[in-house]
C-alpha cells in the first residue's frame, strides 16, 4: 500500500510564556510511524527554560537558531555538563540522557532545537515520549507522599510541597534575576559539533556544501545509532539523485530556503514531487532515490540518517556508478549506439553530487 510522503509542518504540543514544544505526528506524516521516527522542536522564549527530562529514544538534536544553554546529564554520571549552544550545533543524545535546555533572559531571539530520533524502541512508533522529572506532569506527581517521601529523604509535608510548587508543564519562564549555571567550555568536547563552522567534507563552488556528523566528529553518534549531515546547496543547483545503499531511511528537515524534491521507488514509479520549503518534514522510503533542486533562495537542510556511518549511492555525477560500469554494459542497458554512450560518458567529469545551473 502507497504511504504519503508529502512533506509536513510540526503542530504546538504544549507550551506557554516561556516557550513552546511542537511535534510531528505519524497521524499526519504516516511514514514516521512506518520508519519508527520522532520529530519535535522546541522553541523557548528569551528567560525560557525546558525543564528536566528524559526520553523513551534516542536522539540528534539541532540548533536552527538563537544560543543558549543545555544542562546534559548522560547515564551513571554523578555531575550534569552545561553546555553552551548556538545556531548550528548537533548535538547526539543516546538513552537515558537527562536535558535541560534555556535560553538567556537579554536573548534577541528565540532559542529553537530541532530533534530528530529513533522511536523504534519507544512507547509509540513515530513520536517521542518525554519524562519530565518536575512540574504538574512531573514523574514524582504520580508517587504517593510517602513513596516520595521516604526515597528523599523528607519529611511528608516537606516531600508533598516540594513536588507540587512547580505549576507549569515541561516549559516556564524563568523570573527576574534567577540564575542558572554556567555553561563550561570543556563541557562541549564531544557533547556539541557546530555544522556551519566544522571542516567541509564536500565543497563544490556555486553548488553546495556538506558537513557530515559521524563516530569520528561526534563520538556519541555510536551510542545513539544514526548518522546526520548539514546540506546547503545555492541557487537553482541540484543535488544529484542518489540512495543510502545501506537499508536506511533520510529523515529530512528543512532549514531555509526552498525548491523542489522527486522521489522514485520501485518499478520507476514517482512516489513525490512537490515544492519543499523552511520548516517543513520529509522522509525518503529505503532504496528510493532522491534528487532536489534549490530555488532562487538556495535552500538547506538537516537530515538523519538511521545508520551512524551512512553510505550512499549516487546515479549521477563523477562519483556515479555509471562512470564505474564498464561501455559495453551501458549500451545495452539502455539499449543505445556507443555515439551516445560516448556522449553521455562525457558528461559529468567534474561534477560531484551538487550541480550548478548551466
Amino acid at each position: 500500500m502507497a504511504v504519503d510522503l508529502t512533506p509536513r509542518q510540526p503542530t504546538k504540543a504544549y507550551g506557554g510564556d516561556g516557550g513552546s514544544y511542537y511535534e510531528w505526528s505519524p497521524a499526519e506524516l504516516p511514514m514516521l510511524g512506518v520508519a519508527s521516527i520522532g520529530a519535535a522542536k522546541l522553541s523557548l522564549a528569551a528567560g525560557g527554560m525546558s525543564l528536566p527530562s528524559y526520553s523513551d529514544s534516542a536522539k540528534v538534536a539541532y540548533v536552527l537558531q538563537g544560543k543558549g544553554t543545555c544542562g546534559i546529564v548522560l547515564p551513571e554520571a554523578t555531575k550534569e555538563k552545561v553546555v553552551a549552544v548556538k545556531e548550528g550545533d548537533a548535538l547526539a543524545l543516546p538513552f537515558g540522557v537527562q536535558t535541560w535546555w534555556h535560553n538567556t533572559p537579554e536573548s534577541a531571539t528565540e532559542l529553537i532545537i530541532l530533534f530528530l530520533g529513533d522511536t523504534s524502541k519507544g512507547h509509540k512508533p513515530g513520536q517521542f515520549t518525554n519524562f519530565q522529572l518536575t512540574g504538574s506532569s512531573g514523574i514524582f506527581t504520580g508517587f504517593s507522599t510517602e513513596f516520595v517521601g521516604r526515597a528523599w529523604d523528607l519529611k511528608d509535608v516537606d516531600a508533598a510541597k516540594l513536588v507540587s510548587t512547580q505549576p507549569a508543564s515541561g516549559i516556564v519562564k524563568l523570573a527576574a534575576g534567577q540564575k542558572l549555571p554556567e555553561p563550561v567550555p570543556e563541557d562541549r568536547k564531544d557533547m556539541a559539533l557546530n555544522c556551519l563552522e566544522a571542516k567541509l567534507d564536500v565543497d563544490i563552488p556555486n553548488g553546495g556544501r556538506v558537513v557530515v556528523l559521524n563516530t569520528v566528529n561526534l563520538p556519541l553518534v555510536k551510542e545513539v545509532g544514526l548518522g546526520a549531515d548539514l546540506v546547503r546547496i545555492d541557487a537553482h543547483s541540484m543535488c544529484s539523485p542518489g540512495f543510502s545503499c545501506d537499508s536506511a531511511y533520510q529523515v529530512t528537515y528543512i532549514v531555509r530556503g526552498s525548491g523542489r524534491v522527486q522521489v522514485v521507488g520501485p518499478d520507476g514509479k514517482r512516489v513525490l514531487e512537490t515544492r519543499i520549503e523552511g520548516g517543513s518534514l520529509f522522509i525518503v522510503p529505503r532504496f528510493h532515490v532522491v534528487s532536489k533542486i534549490a530555488d532562487a533562495s538556495g535552500m538547506e537542510w538537516f537530515s538523519i540518517i538511521t545508520t551512524p556511518n551512512p553510505i550512499f549511492s549516487h546515479l549521477a555525477g563523477k562519483t556515479s556508478v555509471w562512470k564505474a560500469i564498464s561501455p559495453e554494459v551501458l549500451e545495452a542497458a539502455f539499449n543505445t549506439t556507443p555515439e551516445m554512450e560516448k556522449l553521455f560518458r562525457s558528461k559529468r567529469l567534474d561534477s560531484e553530487i551538487f550541480f550548478a545551473p548551466n
